[in-house]
């Protein structure tokens, strides 16, 4: 019998997505994720129609990213471009808080406060509604195409796009006034970066929550897989108590069988379609929903809640043998915890330092150096300076320029083209001018190879002031 020489198909490495239908499901984390979603939603939709006197000459929004002047404002706090090490430091503590979160409750930003989860949560309740709960969506979605079906689908469609087209225009309005940019997009008039932006956000928003959902978290969010360097043994995260459920079984309970009754409604409600009684598992967003499910269950059964709930490993061995857990204060509460809270709040203290400490001006000196001095018909020494002043105020502002160090109150400062040492700055502008300092003949400076001097620059009628080191060279 002879063998076929043909060689095999190699096996697809590819499986077609099963669409999931969560269960509708109610308790105590449903409605904090409400809560949250609610919350969260508000915010992105509310935060850029929020008035903020800035003067006549900056738009009134309490939270813009101007990007053609180069700020971010937010409320009171005004960023400019080279003070990004704001941006950068909260950056750091968004980072900070992830990891403290996630070490002491687990995957918790995922399965509440994540941009994906919120929106997927968002359209699932819309599909909620038009098209009904678990089982009668999956009867829809097994059905042929009829006008029903057609019809239910496309007031889905169009519902998610709405949102998705909320979604995208209002991040715009982020970047520039709100209602200017409203009038805008109403009347076809507004930049075609501004329509480009909205429809990828548009069409992005519209896929992820509406059809790739739990696939985003899965394969798309590189957080799954970073997670585990973030959790230890003390981490708490929800988790099925194998020894209280197993044996499962759907009769009264008795001494061969567990609390489990295999009803499944821990793994119709998860939005990821995971089953929690396998264990631990990457797909897992820790939304607790699950725990939800089964107290329900629990409570109809006349058995005691808790068989799904948060649980660290490190309790397990004292839970299986009828001991309590440690407190909730002691998972929380521990060197590891600590340790990121502390240096999430040591940040954040030095940023809110720096904001209160840095000054409405800023100032940069850059001496001439080609020549380093010029020797005056008087015998006087005459040096040059670039100065870069930054008017950091929403008003035109008289800053007068002072010189001093040892010696330095014989030095004389003149401004290039003005009869007074003083600048005037137009309001959240940056001027750049010559600056001549003169040390008299005779003097110890005119005769001092190189000394240092400090020149700044006062606000004639405030209290904004900033200075900068510098060299003043004399005659060699």
């Amino acid at each position: 019998m002879s063998r076929s020489t043909e060689p095999l198909d190699p096996p697809s490495l590819y499986a077609a997505r099963e669409p999931i239908f969560p269960k509708r499901v109610s308790g105590q984390f449903r409605n904090l994720k409400w809560i949250v979603m609610a919350v969260t939603l508000a915010i992105y939709y509310v935060t850029p129609w929020i008035r903020w006197d800035r003067g006549p000459a900056m738009p009134d929004q309490a939270v813009l990213v101007d990007l053609a002047s180069r700020r971010f404002f937010f409320f009171w706090i005004e960023i400019w471009p080279h003070e990004f090490y704001f941006v950068a430091g909260l950056l750091v503590m968004a980072g900070l808080g992830l990891f403290l979160f996630t070490s002491a409750l687990g995957r918790v930003w995922c399965g509440y406060a994540c941009p994906q989860t919120v929106w997927t949560d968002l359209f699932m309740t819309v599909e909620r509604w038009i098209e009904g709960d678990r089982n009668a969506r999956i009867r829809l979605h097994r059905a042929p195409w009829s006008w029903t079906k057609a019809r239910l689908r496309l007031v889905k469609w169009t519902t998610w796009l709405l949102i998705a087209l909320a979604t995208g225009g209002a991040w715009v309005f982020y970047f520039t006034d709100a209602p200017t940019l409203a009038r805008d997009l109403l009347a076809l008039d507004a930049h075609p970066v501004a329509w480009i932006t909205i429809a990828i956000l548009t069409a992005t928003t519209f896929l992820f929550g509406g059809f790739a959902r739990e696939q985003i978290c899965i394969y798309a969010c590189p957080w799954p897989r970073i997670q585990a360097a973030m959790m230890d043994e003390d981490t708490l995260t929800v988790a099925y108590r194998d020894w209280r459920g197993e044996p499962r079984g759907k009769a009264a309970p008795d001494s061969a069988r567990g609390d489990c009754i295999d009803c499944m409604a821990c793994v119709n409600v998860c939005p990821v379609g995971i089953d929690i009684r396998d264990g631990q598992q990457l797909e897992c967003i820790t939304c607790a929903l699950c725990i939800d499910a089964c107290d329900e269950i629990m409570d109809r059964t006349d058995r005691p809640r808790g068989l799904i709930g948060y649980m660290a490993l490190r309790d397990e061995e004292a839970e299986r043998a009828g001991n309590p857990p440690r407190p909730l204060i002691r998972h929380i509460l521990r060197p590891r915890t600590l340790l990121y809270f502390a240096l999430w709040s040591a940040i954040g203290v030095g940023l809110a330092v720096a904001l209160v400490m840095r000054s409405a001006v800023d100032l940069n000196v850059s001496p001439v150096r080609n020549p380093l001095y010029v020797t005056m018909s008087d015998g006087s020494i005459r040096n040059a300076y670039e100065l870069r002043l930054r008017n950091k105020q929403h008003e035109a502002r008289r800053y007068i320029v002072t010189v001093s160090g040892a010696g330095a109150e014989t030095l004389i400062v003149a401004v290039e083209g003005e009869d007074q040492p003083s600048l005037l700055v137009p309001a959240d502008q940056t001027l750049t001018r010559r600056v001549y300092v003169t040390a008299p003949a005779g003097t110890t400076l005119a005769a001092t190879p190189s000394a240092p001097i400090t020149l700044g620059v006062t606000d004639s009628d405030g209290p904004a002031r900033n200075e900068v080191e510098t060299v003043f060279h004399g005659r060699n």
